[in-house]
């Protein structure tokens, strides 16, 4: 089983620059999108479906051209969950869960922490989270959480950690959230396969912060603990340039 996350930065503008050429190359069977900034309506979905994907499910925001998640799959579900029944979460379009047999998989679309409210807004986010995973892993306690966590978790993820210590995403509460959720029982899967340093799923628009490769390990696919025997590889894929983001790969048993 392979699952690909990847945060978008707008759906139609990734279908703009071969999106869908590239999807049909990496040939995952689940694929976990963030960042989508459109509703059903607005997308091709026929491309989509004559990629192999009759399986696509849409979680929105409210506010037009922001936010959003969606899963693209091969294998037809059990159930879909929209959103988390967090009324604040759920407003701006932040989680969709697939459940399979032995399985399940949620795009996670984390808020960042661009000014103090939502910096704040932030935070709490997280720790309703928490606790939701919490009681979602007593019901599901095979779960793949992928997406953009809007988080480096240690020095090796981040291209300048010194200069970057005081900036939201690489902050100390920020990262002990990061150490506190795997402690809790999840395998950040890129780490379980690759302890090697300057791995980044995305870079700054400016000063070609791409091509010098300086940029930040904020997309992860956190696997939970009783699936840790079942993994096989994980990776990033930098080369893949529809988005500022890459996308990250998992693949398992």
């Amino acid at each position: 089983m392979k699952i690909i996350s990847y945060n978008v930065n707008g759906i139609r503008a990734a279908f703009n620059k071969g999106f869908i050429e590239w999807l049909k190359q990496a040939n995952p069977d689940i694929i976990c999108l963030q960042e989508t900034k459109a509703t059903f309506e607005q997308v091709a979905t026929d491309m989509i479906e004559e990629a192999g994907y009759p399986y696509h499910y849409w979680f929105s925001a409210q506010k037009k051209g922001y936010s959003g998640v969606a899963i693209f799959s091969k294998h037809k579900p059990n159930h879909v969950a929209y959103g988390t029944g967090i009324d604040h979460m759920d407003f701006e379009g932040r989680n969709i869960r697939l459940d399979f047999d032995t399985f399940s998989v949620m795009s996670l679309y984390l808020p960042s922490g661009t000014n103090i409210e939502r910096h704040t807004y932030k935070f709490q986010y997280m720790a309703e989270f928490t606790q939701y995973i919490a009681e979602l892993r007593k019901e599901i306690p095979n779960l793949i959480v992928c997406g953009d966590f809007n988080i480096c978790h240690e020095a090796i993820d981040i291209w300048d950690p010194v200069r970057n210590a005081k900036v939201s995403g690489f902050l100390p509460n920020e990262r002990l959230w990061i150490t506190e959720f795997m402690q809790a029982g999840f395998i950040d899967s890129f780490r379980h396969f690759n302890k090697e340093p300057h791995n980044y799923t995305w870079w700054s628009n400016f000063a070609n912060a791409r091509g010098n490769n300086k940029g930040w390990r904020i997309d992860y696919a956190m696997v939970s603990e009783p699936m840790r025997d079942r993994l096989t590889r994980a990776l990033i894929l930098p080369e893949a340039k529809h988005s500022d983001h890459c996308p990250i790969v998992v693949e398992f048993d």
